[in-house]
């Protein structure tokens, strides 16, 4: 399995002014591709393929006055950048012919210099090096220091540098990591996700919604305000937005550190997981929005899915539109649609119920069944002796 592991870097003023231009440039080459098919559409001249684009923005455009500065990074942050763009063709393509699932993919846009995340890529070609000193050596760059909080699992295939809305800069290696499988656990669980409580297990456990956001929500609406004061292209407005990046990074890892070791002691106690697809863009779009994003569920779903293929788990997701709240967990009775403000019901068949909780048994139990079927369990009867199966 192919996974990332990030660091935090720290190049010296000299190593940013290299960042930049290389940032920089990839930008330029990949704006300079999108404008080429552009133009061709807009003509009516055929697809320019991959390899046309790559000679004629990169090799003859370092020939040119108007572009020879190319020259000055690694050749291989521009070829990536065009592999982006070529990457970012073929996902809108098969998205505009049904190919690819879920929502549908725009074209891609032109790159600014004014983009809150800024990266460049580095493949084997280009010879980057993780020196026994513990710094990162990469062409053009030179060796940067990097805090080193966990070792890597293997030689790494690439590294991207990346630099945020805060002015932090990242190294992302991919790693081809090996398989960890855990000893078999006894249980398994189901995950009913909300706002009210963030996670309510199968077995009655309910975990509290942290709302990070929330919590820094008055720290962030000052530092809102004060950069609402400050001039259009001052220097003290540019001040001011990366403390206002600097907050809303501080809640995004908050968040995601609490989400690894919530998803980490899930998957190491239950042998399956099963959680509810749910439609985050639509809940998105709702007057609940601030909350669902707040919550992240998307992201949470994803390291539970990667951590249980990793750790030889079951992981699975049951239909959305299953009547999870609606079904008697005992008798299996469907009760009818019932408004978000009752958070308990009693059955005709005398079982009192916690909304979340018997909707957690639910999808355990819906879970379940897909998972027999999955594994060839009989879905529909037998035929009868005699007659065609």
């Amino acid at each position: 399995m192919q996974l990332r592991y990030n660091y935090r870097v720290y190049p010296t003023p000299a190593q940013q002014e290299a960042l930049a231009r290389a940032f920089g440039c990839a930008r330029v080459v990949f704006n300079d591709g999108l404008r080429i098919r552009q133009s061709a559409r807009e003509d009516g001249l055929p697809y320019v393929s991959d390899g046309e684009l790559s000679k004629r923005v990169i090799t003859e455009a370092k020939k040119t006055p108007e572009r020879q500065w190319l020259g000055e990074v690694s050749a291989v942050v521009l070829q990536q950048s065009i592999a982006d763009l070529n990457t970012a063709y073929r996902n809108f393509f098969s998205s505009l012919a049904g190919k690819r699932k879920g929502r549908k993919v725009a074209p891609p846009r032109f790159r600014s210099r004014k983009d809150n995340r800024q990266a460049i890529r580095f493949t084997a070609n280009a010879r980057f090096k993780v020196l026994d000193s513990g710094r990162l050596r990469l062409p053009k760059i030179g060796d940067l220091a990097v805090r080193w909080s966990r070792p890597l699992p293997a030689d790494p295939t690439s590294v991207t540098i990346i630099k945020d809305a805060a002015g932090r800069y990242f190294a992302s290696f991919v790693v081809a990591a090996p398989d960890q499988p855990l000893p078999r656990a006894g249980s398994e669980v189901g995950i009913d996700l909300g706002l009210t409580h963030f996670a309510v297990l199968s077995d009655g456990t309910k975990i509290a919604a942290p709302k990070f956001l929330r919590r820094a929500a008055r720290k962030l609406r000052g530092l809102q305000q004060n950069l609402s004061r400050k001039r259009r292209g001052s220097a003290n407005r540019t001040k001011a937005v990366v403390k206002v990046a600097k907050a809303h990074a501080r809640v995004a890892d908050t968040r995601r550190d609490w989400q690894h070791k919530l998803s980490t002691t899930i998957i190491r106690d239950n042998q399956a997981v099963f959680v509810e697809d749910l439609c985050v863009v639509g809940l998105g779009r709702t007057r609940l929005a601030k909350s669902v994003h707040d919550a992240g569920w998307a992201s949470f779903t994803a390291m539970l899915e990667y951590k249980a293929a990793r750790a030889g788990r079951a992981f699975a997701k049951i239909d959305r539109f299953a009547p999870t709240s609606q079904t008697c967990s005992a008798c299996g009775r469907l009760d009818g649609p019932k408004p978000l403000s009752v958070r308990s019901w009693t059955c005709p068949c005398g079982s009192v119920h916690d909304r979340d909780v018997n909707a957690a048994k639910n999808i355990l139990a819906a879970g379940r069944a897909e998972s027999l079927n999955a594994c060839g369990a009989q879905v529909r009867p037998a035929p009868r002796a005699g007659t065609a199966p």
